[in-house]
């Protein structure tokens, strides 16, 4: 498996298997609001200017899995306000394919990113239906930062805010 930017003519496939991954994962009282998002999760070039858009691939090419890394909070994808921070959103691995490790590399990407441009810690945000992910955040040393949750009033629901600080210094 690689790690590597998404290119331009992977934008659909990742888009697609973005969606697939969310509405696998989403209860039935969710699927209005994924509804909502799907537009955004399908968009990857856009996602891509401004952000690192991170793709997963196998021997042969097929995209596995994404997520894209913020950077900073200059980029127009941040979702957090620290100087020092970067961002880690919309990680998706096909559903065929979890429980492999995928999604865990796909994050130690983001890390490995973060850590190069100095960054001293990472955030992110997640659904409460995302358990697996929260697992997974949790063993990589993530913690859990109800500072950083926040209400999505046009969804009715509640993103969880996730930290994970690193060793940089300042």
């Amino acid at each position: 498996m690689e790690i590597r930017l998404v290119r331009p003519e992977e934008h659909e496939r990742l888009g697609e298997l973005t969606v697939r991954a969310y509405a696998a994962i989403a209860p039935p009282a969710a699927q209005a609001d994924l509804d909502t998002y799907q537009d955004e999760l399908r968009d990857v070039a856009r996602r891509a200017t401004g952000a690192d858009t991170l793709v997963a691939v196998d021997a042969d090419g097929t995209v596995l899995g994404g997520v894209t890394y913020v950077p900073d909070r200059s980029s127009a994808w941040a979702e957090f306000e620290d100087d020092d921070a970067a961002g880690i959103r919309m990680l998706a691995v096909d559903p065929s394919v979890q429980g492999r490790g995928i999604g865990e590399a796909l994050t130690r990407s983001c890390i490995e990113r973060a850590v190069a441009r100095g960054r001293r810690q990472i955030v992110l945000h997640s659904t409460e239906w995302m358990k697996a992910a929260h697992r997974l955040y949790e063993r990589m040393g993530f913690q859990r930062d109800r500072g950083l949750d926040w209400y999505v009033e046009e969804g009715a629901f509640w993103l969880l805010g996730f930290r994970l600080p690193l060793d940089n210094e300042g």
